[in-house]
């Protein structure tokens, strides 16, 4: 089962990581589960969202961009590029 990780920590929470939390909430399905986290290590790129097992990072996700991640990439297994953390994924 997927792990969807979403930090509540003060930056990631000051640039509105809460109702990023809150959308994923919302549209949970058995497929996956959707934890709040502690402080990831990555508060100049925030709010982030982690996917566990695949370890792919997003970073700067809006409440907005939700539905894309859940539906490209939980659902059909591509990740959402544009979103992807640069320094964990970066592009050739």
């Amino acid at each position: 089962m997927k792990q969807v990780l979403v930090c509540q920590y003060i930056s990631c929470s000051a640039n509105g990581s809460r109702k990023v939390l809150e959308s994923f909430q919302a549209n949970q399905t058995p497929d996956f589960e959707v934890i709040p986290s502690e402080c990831q290590g990555q508060c100049n790129m925030g709010p982030t969202v982690r996917v566990l097992p695949d370890e792919t990072w997003y970073s700067r996700v809006k409440p907005e961009d939700v539905p894309e991640i859940m539906q490209q990439h939980l659902k059909d297994g591509e990740p959402v590029e544009r979103l992807l953390h640069p320094r964990f994924h970066p592009r050739w």
